[in-house]
């Protein structure tokens, strides 16, 4: 994994564009960090630089969100932090959303590595003893 940004959370806009640059190409983002780490803060921001037109919030209760950019692209947004077994995400049917041409973004993705495809880039966020975030990345 490589670190790819270091940010304060003002700068949070830059970290989300340069991580958009860093990963151009890929849609389909698992995303891991401890609890308060930053996880929806920061998939909150990169939809925001995708054009999404919806509110972004967090999914951790319905399990995925969907958002519509002004070009009409579409965004899932997964949180796995309170699925109890990994039937709860057959049953979502993720097959359909993983599977599919739109943007991707799973938080917890270590409670449902088993069903992630290969493709997934896998993306670390990690809190510093001086209150910025590192991302990492492993493409």
């Amino acid at each position: 994994m490589s670190v790819i940004e270091k940010y304060a959370l003002q700068k949070i806009d830059q970290a989300s564009a340069r991580f958009l640059e860093i990963t151009e190409g890929h849609r389909k983002f698992a995303f891991t960090g401890a609890m308060g780490s930053g996880k929806t803060t920061f998939i909150k921001a990169i939809c925001h630089r995708l054009g999404a037109q919806n509110q972004v919030t967090s999914p951790s209760f319905a399990l995925v969100n969907e958002y519509h950019t002004r070009s009409g692209e579409v965004i899932y947004h997964f949180d796995f932090y309170r699925i109890r077994s990994i039937e709860e995400a057959f049953d979502l049917g993720y097959e359909e959303y993983f599977y599919s041409d739109a943007w991707c973004f799973v938080e917890w993705a270590e409670k449902a590595v088993e069903i992630l495809p290969v493709d997934f880039v896998k993306v670390n966020i990690e809190v510093l003893p001086d209150n910025t975030r590192q991302v990492g990345v492993h493409l």
